[in-house]
């Protein structure tokens, strides 16, 4: 933000929460964020309904913006903070309650840019999910889209991973990732499937136009269904001596290479 610019406000709704560690997901049904970065992006989004905010003055202080004066703060100390995230998560003396964001459905978000959706198949690791979301933003993405039953459910983890990006890159959860994969053809996605038996390159296999991303979970990759709703394998040109990347660092090299392929 240059210097003088007006800080933006944070936002908030008053309310209650119980329960104590977890992932990020509270018994109330509300989702438990933590970190400056995640707890900042939430209360600057117009679309949270935020509950309560637990904290230190120091960590309100870090935050760039204004807490309305009638904003439900708490004020703890480091180790009580502790006791309301997972076990050494980076709090930040910055723990916050709120609402979980409203289902985007993928009719919202695709065909009014050639900004490249990301499709996961059962990448269920929550620090992937949100790494991903990081470079989804970094890079112009459209949206993520994983299937319900095999992804991680939106959580402090996933917030803090995505370092402010689960607040602005929509995620799509859909009951079915293949017809998913046929609604984006539909739509004029041509799609492209990371794997790293394919022969051809991903600088190779991109068209202009948007793309549809396809990742796989490590290990097993895309399932043989899913690799059939594509319409290219693609792989990244690695070194030899290493037999893969990590899914989110496969997924930020591919954002970029699409970003600034040739038109």
């Amino acid at each position: 933000m240059a210097k003088g610019e007006r800080k933006r406000a944070m936002r908030g709704r008053a309310g209650r929460m119980q329960g104590g560690r977890g992932s990020g997901r509270a018994s109330t049904g509300q989702v438990r964020l933590w970190g400056r970065h995640a707890v900042e992006a939430a209360l600057k989004n117009p679309e949270r309904s935020h509950r309560k905010l637990w904290a230190t003055r120091e960590g309100v202080a870090s935050l760039d913006g204004e807490l309305p004066s009638d904003f439900p703060v708490e004020w703890a100390d480091g180790a009580d903070l502790a006791r309301l995230v997972a076990r050494d998560a980076p709090h930040q003396g910055l723990v916050l309650e709120c609402a979980p964001l409203d289902d985007v459905f993928l009719e919202d978000v695709v065909g009014d840019s050639d900004a490249p959706v990301l499709v996961l198949d059962q990448v269920t690791d929550p620090h992937n999910v949100g790494a991903i979301l990081r470079s989804a933003a970094a890079f112009g993405a459209a949206a993520i889209v994983t299937q319900d039953r095999h992804a991680p459910p939106e959580s402090g983890v996933v917030a803090k991973s995505a370092s402010g990006a689960l607040e602005t890159v929509p995620w799509v959860r859909v009951v079915n990732l293949a017809r998913a994969l046929d609604e984006l053809a539909e739509a004029g996605y041509w799609r492209i499937g990371l794997a790293g038996e394919a022969e051809t390159t991903l600088a190779e296999a991109l068209p202009t136009g948007p793309i549809a991303l396809v990742l796989g979970a490590e290990g097993e990759g895309m399932r043989h269904n899913i690799a059939g709703h594509c319409d290219a394998l693609a792989r990244l040109p690695i070194s030899d001596s290493m037999e893969s990347l990590n899914v989110s660092n496969a997924a930020a090299v591919a954002l970029y290479a699409i970003a600034t392929r040739k038109r």
